[in-house]
């Protein structure tokens, strides 16, 4: 498949996946490409089991009307915004669908809506899945449940690209992602802030176990050390880019949380695993995804591999 310049947005006619709407349209306007709405439903699964011949078949009309009806408000509010729009209504897992859909998109969105208590550390089944499996960058917009919250409430307007905050640890996944961010940065005209995190602090965090006698202001400092070799390359490939670089004591995840509330994007990198574990993004990314105040843009090594092919094919 060739892969087009077109955003894929997910839609189910709630507030959180309208807001993401409004943030692929505005993103959409700003690159100067098309969207393309999408709207899955599906019949439960035991239904066609528990009806024998003495009943009525399940008639699924009125279910697809009614996605119908929501892909076409979620279409006018996208042409609304001054984009093309294109729109398609399919059956299927969710996220399986938008997984096989982002092989031929550039960008995938999708919206969550943070809840308070145990489900607050978990996303829905869309926008956790999504991510680790789409064959494009994934942008998963939050909507807050103080913001907006209730069905007919006005949706929170969506901001501009100003700031853009990027993780940066040394890997692979981090040196895709600081790739990412500066397309974005490019696109926006926004400021780009590379982050890494080094829990040194006393007491706690992962090397608290370090001897007394280790000097954790130099670890900090070999640290600035290392993401200032990474980012001065990046900014010789890039003349006239600037990169702001923050190194402070904490985990990449918790720093990348703080910046978000802040910032207008946070971008992270994703390492593939094979196996279940291929199920499930790294840590850092998941924890970022739970908690950002803003938009999060995750990219893996998948993202940049099947680019790279489909502009081979073209």
């Amino acid at each position: 498949m060739t892969r087009t310049e077109t955003v894929l947005v997910g839609v189910d006619g709630s507030a959180p996946s309208l807001h993401a709407l409004d943030w692929a349209a505005a993103y959409a306007r700003r690159v100067g490409w098309p969207l393309h709405v999408v709207c899955t439903y599906s019949l439960p699964s035991f239904t066609a089991a528990s009806l024998d011949g003495g009943y009525a078949a399940l008639d699924d009309s009125a279910i697809q009307e009614g996605a119908r009806a929501v892909l076409e408000e979620a279409r006018a509010r996208a042409e609304a915004a001054g984009v093309r729009t294109t729109a398609t209504v399919t059956t299927g897992d969710a996220a399986g669908v938008l997984v096989e859909m982002s092989r031929e998109h550039s960008l995938v969105v999708v919206g969550t809506r943070g809840r308070g208590g145990f489900t607050e550390r978990l996303l829905g089944t869309v926008s956790s899945a999504l991510p680790a499996h789409a064959h494009c960058p994934t942008v998963v917009v939050p909507f807050r449940a103080d913001a907006g919250a209730d069905a007919g409430a006005e949706l929170p307007p969506v901001r501009p690209l100003r700031r853009i905050v990027v993780g940066v640890d040394g890997s692979p996944s981090a040196e895709i992602a600081v790739r990412h961010a500066i397309r974005q940065a490019r696109a926006w005209d926004a400021e780009l802030v590379a982050v890494a995190g080094v829990p040194v602090g006393a007491g706690a965090g992962l090397l608290a176990w370090l001897p007394a006698s280790i000097d954790h202001e130099q670890v900090l400092a070999d640290v600035t050390e290392g993401l200032n070799v990474i980012i001065d390359r990046h900014e010789a490939d890039n003349p006239g880019l600037t990169i702001k670089r923050i190194v402070l004591d904490g985990t990449g995840a918790e720093l990348l949380t703080e910046f978000s509330i802040a910032s207008d994007l946070v971008v992270v990198g994703s390492r593939g695993r094979g196996g279940f574990r291929g199920l499930l993004l790294g840590s850092t990314s998941q924890a970022v995804l739970h908690h950002s105040a803003c938009p999060v843009m995750v990219v893996t090594k998948k993202c940049d591999d099947d680019a790279e092919e489909s502009a081979q094919a073209s």
